[in-house]
């Protein structure tokens, strides 16, 4: 048995894949469009996972949009996604300029959490060791939930 992915419905494509691509920097692996279902799926992987030489065993986050309108509730409710970063300062800093509030920030500097666009959680962890606490990061309040 091995992970594959986990699956994410879309209300907004555009906004979903400006956080998921632009703020968080996942790459796009495949994209099927099936017209008779209606709905688009598009799997995404992280950077480093794609360079691989088993680069088809990364573990995916796939976006299901489903074409004809429909409310999605409890974003919550799997848990979260959660990705290692490189500078988790900096990280937040490119999702905070982007528009995305940083709900728990980094102020121990090696762990934070955002929401996406359909109020996915989704958890930073600073790889390796903690940074050392920096401002605005080790004062800033958390704001909602995570």
């Amino acid at each position: 048995m091995r992970y594959l992915h986990t699956m994410v419905r879309v209300k907004d494509l555009e906004a979903s894949l400006h956080f998921y691509c632009d703020l968080l920097g996942l790459q796009e692996v495949r994209r099927t469009e099936n017209e008779a279902g209606r709905f688009t799926l598009i799997f995404l992987a992280a950077p480093k996972n794609l360079d691989q030489s088993q680069a088809e065993h990364a573990p995916e986050v796939e976006l299901t949009f489903n074409w004809d309108p429909e409310d999605y509730s409890g974003g919550r409710n799997f848990g979260h996604l959660a990705y290692e970063v490189d500078d988790i300062y900096a990280a937040c800093r490119r999702l905070m300029d982007g528009g995305v509030t940083i709900n728990r920030p980094p102020r121990d500097g090696y762990m934070a959490f955002v929401r996406s666009p359909d109020g996915v959680s989704v958890e930073l962890l600073q790889k390796g060791h903690a940074l050392a606490p920096a401002e605005p990061w080790a004062s800033m309040p958390n704001t909602g939930s995570w």
